[in-house]
């Protein structure tokens, strides 16, 4: 086997290899190529892309990181092509400045917003959607889709001025979520009609008004909207929304960053649904 494996890494030494030149501008653009793979790096994600079904179309490697091939080639399908960089030329085309010296291109899976609503009737009282708008700091939309999994919400909605969820830090700090967690670019313009139009009733944090969540009811389908931590929610989003819910937290804090005020209503929102003991592993 490791011979086999060895024999899949093909040699490449130069930084202008037209798989090398894609997995730097899929880095430094935070975007799918053209034939829509995007670029992920590390041993952690890289298994978590296999564990999640996603189609490779090339494994790097770098002289220093080729120890991991015989680790990672044999769960990856043979039809991904296996490359073998130089340490600079790896350097040159990943987005960390120490890496572990293995990098790739997946795709993602997609999904449409009208796919989602369409799978549910307007009387599904487990629908559970998550939106952000104008939450700009990769960290924390990166946490916000690894909850939504955690929580079982059905899908993330992206709104305008909200970081790209290809981004390459957005990737790492959902640990993998973004890979089997449905992630939904959308106008909000459009999809507040949308969510209106299936019957999904529309909850937005707010850090000064708004009921308190122990107060507020958040049964039935849902989507809670997130803005971000300096101006919130963008005013055109809050007035689409049906109520205001307010997080009770010390006032020596103004307020919580946008990954933890979410973290927290996913939670209580699971807690609260039919599917809340399941989600969080209570006996039945």
């Amino acid at each position: 086997m490791p011979v086999q494996n060895e024999a899949r890494l093909r040699p490449v030494s130069s930084r202008q290899n037209a798989q090398v030149k894609d997995l730097r501008k899929a880095f430094s653009q935070a975007e799918p190529t053209r034939e829509g793979y995007i670029a992920i790096e590390g041993i952690r994600l890289i298994e978590e892309a296999i564990r999640s079904g996603l189609r490779f179309q090339t494994v790097f490697f770098s002289e220093s990181g080729r120890v991991h091939s015989s680790r990672l080639l044999p769960q990856i399908a043979s039809h991904a092509e296996a490359l073998l960089l130089p340490d600079e030329v790896f350097l040159s085309a990943v987005a960390t400045e120490t890496p572990q010296g293995v990098a790739a291109l997946v795709k993602p899976k997609t999904v449409r917003l009208e796919e989602i609503l369409g799978e549910h009737s307007k009387s599904d009282p487990d629908l559970l959607l998550l939106g952000l708008a104008g939450v700009q700091d990769p960290g924390n939309v990166g946490t916000v889709i690894r909850s939504a999994e955690a929580f079982s919400a059905r899908a993330v909605l992206l709104g305008e001025k909200t970081a790209n969820h290809f981004n390459s830090k957005v990737v790492r700090a959902s640990a993998g979520s973004v890979f089997r967690e449905p992630v939904i670019r959308v106008s909000w313009a459009e999809a507040v009609t949308s969510l209106k139009e299936h019957g999904v009733r529309m909850v937005a944090t707010s850090s000064h008004k708004g009921q308190s969540l122990d107060e507020i009811d958040l049964t039935g389908p849902l989507a809670l909207l997130i803005g971000g931590e300096g101006s919130g929610l963008p005013p055109a989003v809050a007035a689409h929304s049906d109520e205001l819910v307010t997080i009770p937290h010390s006032p020596r804090v103004e307020s919580l960053n946008a990954g933890i005020a979410a973290s927290i209503l996913l939670y209580e929102a699971a807690r609260r649904k039919g599917s809340g003991d399941r989600v969080i592993g209570r006996k039945q």
